[in-house]
């Protein structure tokens, strides 16, 4: 017998799978999705934090979403997305890439980008990097992975026709990303992590 489901977690399944579809469909990050599907159930009634799935809830509707109408084609575009991130990371190896986001949890699609978390004494050496080798990128901030009060210069550009996301972070940064447990250190993967990924997908 199924367990009894309270009113709020038949709420919280309805938002995940609104949300889930919009991140499958419309290439929307995790957060705005959730607000968005919030926002299409509720109308203008206030959401309880309560009442919002977590990215975990959200993350296996899109994989059922995934499964469900982009069977037939997700699975090569996930590959294609991770041997490109793969020659990424090799290409920008000095600056401890790994890899985090959709292409490595497995849930990427057709909207999908590469995110990539990068180490190194200071932002300016990726920037310079980047203008070296003739890309044109634009500069945001994202989150710090480790500290939520905190921000990280992000720069984004296109790549063989993909968009990309350097989260910069320093040196420094990394004693803090690796020491919360299995379930965080999941969260990113490194070059050799990456190609055992892409060596399973292509021998399974």
């Amino acid at each position: 017998m199924a367990a009894f489901q309270s009113d709020t977690d038949l709420l919280r399944a309805e938002i995940a799978a609104a949300a889930a579809r919009m991140i499958a469909e419309d290439g929307c990050d995790y957060h705005t999705a959730k607000r968005k599907a919030a926002k299409q159930i509720l109308g203008e009634r206030r959401t309880s934090s309560d009442a919002l799935p977590d990215n975990a809830q959200v993350e296996e509707e899109v994989r059922a979403y995934n499964q469900l109408f982009y069977g037939d084609t997700q699975p090569a575009r996930l590959l294609h997305l991770r041997k490109l991130a793969l020659k990424l990371m090799e290409e920008l190896a000095q600056f401890k890439p790994y890899l985090t986001g959709a292409v490595l949890n497995g849930t990427a699609g057709e909207h999908s980008d590469i995110h990539l978390q990068l180490f190194s004494d200071s932002a300016k050496e990726v920037e310079i990097y980047l203008i070296n080798r003739n890309i044109s990128f634009e500069t945001s901030e994202s989150l710090h992975f480790n500290n939520r009060n905190k921000r990280v210069e992000t720069v984004s550009f296109m790549w063989q026709n993909e968009g990309i996301h350097l989260a910069l972070y320093e040196f420094d940064d990394m004693r803090g990303a690796f020491k919360t447990g299995a379930e965080k250190r999941s969260e990113r993967a490194d070059a050799e992590t990456l190609r055992q990924l892409i060596s399973e997908e292509t021998t399974s």
